[in-house]
This record gives C-alpha cells, sequence and structure tokens, in this order.
C-alpha cells in the first residue's frame, strides 16, 4: 500500500496560551472541553489575553494522529481545507515537512481554522475553535485513489458537526469500503459530538462500517450510557471489532476478537493534555500497521501520550523512533 493512514479531518493552526482557573470563569469559559466559537469571539479572548506568551503548532484532531504516525515513521495522507492565508501556508508547510502528502489547495478567500487552546496549571486543555474554511471541507475534495492506496483511513468525529463536514467523512468511509481491504478507524472526539451525531454514528456501527473505535471514559459512556469503562468498552466491542478506550493516567483499554486488553498508564508529570488522546490513537495505529500486536501498539499508544503531556504541543518530536520502538524517551 501507498500509505499506512489516510486522514480525513480538520486543519487548525492550535493557539496556545497559559491561563489560570479564574481567567475561565471571569470569561465564562466551560473547562475541559472543545466550544466552537465565531471569529469575533475568539478575538475577544486573545485581546483579553494581550501580553501572554503563545505557542503555534498545526492542529485538529485527526491531523495530530496523522503527524504522529509520520513521525514514528509511517506514511500519511491527510484531507483537509485551509484558507490561503498566513496560517494556511503555515500549516501546509509543516505538514509537508513531516513527508504528509496533502493534495488539496487552500481556499483562495478563506480563513483558515484556529483553535485557541487555554492551558491551565493543572495540564487540562480548554479549546475554542473557530473552524473558517475548515468548515467548507466536503465530498468533492477527497481523493479517491488515495483513499484506496491506504491500510487504514482515519476519520475524526469532529467532522459531525457540519453539515459539509459530515458529507466529506461518510464519503470518505463509503470510498474505504467499497475500495475493499481499506479498514476504517473513527474517533467519536468529544461527548458533544455523540449526541449531535447519535444517529449517524449509530448507523455507521451498525451497518458494520467502523473496524476500530477509538474514545475516551467521557464519549464512551455518553455513546453506551454504562458508567465503568470495562462496561462501556464492552458495549461497543459487541459491535465494532475493535475499540480503544483511554482513561487518562490510569491507561487504557482495548477490545479485540472479544479479548480485553488492559494497558497501563506511563507515569509522568503532566504540563499539556493537548493532543494526548490523538497521539495515543498514533501509538495505536502506527503499531497495528507495523506488524505488533494490539497489546503492544497500546503500549506504544500509552508512551506517545505520556510524552506528549511532558512537553507544549501535540508533537513527538526527537523521541519518536524511542515511543515506537518501546525505548526510554
Amino acid at each position: 500500500m501507498k500509505y499506512d493512514l489516510y486522514g480525513v479531518g480538520n486543519a487548525i493552526m492550535d493557539i496556545q496560551v497559559r491561563v489560570d482557573d479564574a481567567f475561565l470563569e471571569r470569561c465564562g469559559i466551560e473547562k475541559g472541553v472543545m466550544t466552537l466559537v465565531d471569529a469575533e469571539r475568539q478575538r475577544e479572548l486573545l485581546d483579553a489575553l494581550a501580553g501572554h506568551p503563545r505557542n503555534y503548532c498545526s492542529g485538529g484532531s485527526a491531523a495530530n494522529t496523522i503527524v504522529g504516525v509520520a513521525e514514528m515513521g509511517g506514511r500519511c495522507a491527510y484531507a483537509c481545507l485551509t484558507g490561503d492565508d498566513r496560517f494556511g501556508r503555515m500549516y501546509l508547510e509543516e505538514m509537508r515537512s513531516l513527508g504528509i502528502e496533502v493534495g488539496i489547495r487552500p481556499v483562495a478567500d478563506g480563513v483558515s481554522g484556529s483553535c485557541l487552546v487555554l492551558v491551565t496549571p493543572d495540564a487540562q486543555r480548554t479549546m475554542l475553535t473557530h473552524l473558517g474554511a475548515s468548515a467548507g471541507l466536503g465530498r468533492e475534495h477527497l481523493e479517491e485513489a488515495d483513499i484506496g492506496a491506504a491500510r487504514w483511513l482515519y476519520v475524526e468525529g469532529y467532522l459531525f458537526a457540519g453539515d459539509a463536514t459530515r458529507g466529506a467523512a461518510l464519503e470518505a468511509i463509503d470510498r474505504a469500503r467499497s475500495a475493499g481491504g481499506v479498514q476504517v478507524a473513527l474517533t467519536l472526539s468529544d461527548p458533544f459530538i455523540v449526541e449531535v451525531a447519535r444517529e449517524t454514528l449509530a448507523s455507521l456501527i451498525e451497518r458494520g462500517a467502523i473496524d476500530l473505535l477509538f474514545c475516551n471514559e467521557l464519549e464512551g459512556r455518553a455513546l453506551a450510557g454504562c458508567d465503568a469503562p470495562e462496561e462501556c468498552a464492552r458495549w461497543m466491542g459487541r459491535r465494532v471489532p475493535a475499540v480503544a478506550l483511554t482513561m487518562g493516567a490510569k491507561g487504557s483499554l482495548i477490545l479485540h476478537d472479544g479479548i480485553l486488553e488492559e494497558i497501563d498508564g506511563v507515569a509522568v508529570d503532566a504540563v499539556d493534555t493537548t493532543g494526548a488522546g490523538d497521539m495515543y490513537a498514533a501509538g495505536v495505529l502506527y503499531g497495528i500497521t507495523h506488524g505488533r500486536s494490539w497489546r503492544e501498539a497500546g503500549e506504544i499508544g500509552s508512551r506517545a501520550a505520556a510524552r506528549i503531556v511532558t512537553r507544549p504541543g501535540a508533537r513527538l518530536g526527537a523521541g519518536a523512533a524511542e515511543v515506537s520502538a518501546g525505548l526510554p524517551g
């Protein structure tokens, strides 16, 4: 296959700023979740943060995962949409510098999507996202040949929040299924996605369109209606071939072929949880596309997530090879 992974998702420039809980309270921001905002609201918050140091990083849930797989040595392509502006050019330049193929032209008069990532002292991230041009990603932007040339398709649940992007996600999944030999992984992304797209998700699961489902405890609970993580994993495992459910520092559960694997977390001092779940997915996907067992893939995911939370931004950096090889890094 030409690619290990073909991703479909949002193209978002992350703007990371450290704040205290009082700032969130003053601004009426719900902590620890992703909220869609318009450009004006995002500008207001950035103005309120004038003088605070900022870190810029190409982001988006599926993009972070694609980058992680590429950093570990995987071959990847990504379908996304940016504006023809400074953020858009920065975004595409970084993706291509990592060897990720992005074949879509920027929107000439579009404004690239951006996400204000507010990181509190407890390392929690709160995201306020303006999708910008990314919201226009549609069926027409997908490269059918690339999807058919991949071992796995990876779709982010956030796409189900918009009409055009929902169409792109469903089209990508349909093309993967019709291509034959392309397996489909989906991440639920956020509990609110489960609520707004419950019927669509149920349809995909019921017709056997999903081979691997990623979620965290809250997302799993929202979908399955169970309290305990293991109950949620088993509920989903009766409906899809494989499930990977993350539990933060407690590790993760991987259910495959009726077998439940308990994967330990890696103890670290977290400074920023941005992209932890995305990088866990990268580790798992890298593992299963490079001959590792499900348990080994889950352990790579745990190491990748642990490395990410010890540094700002969702990038493995120089430690990527050690993470994928199972060495201390």
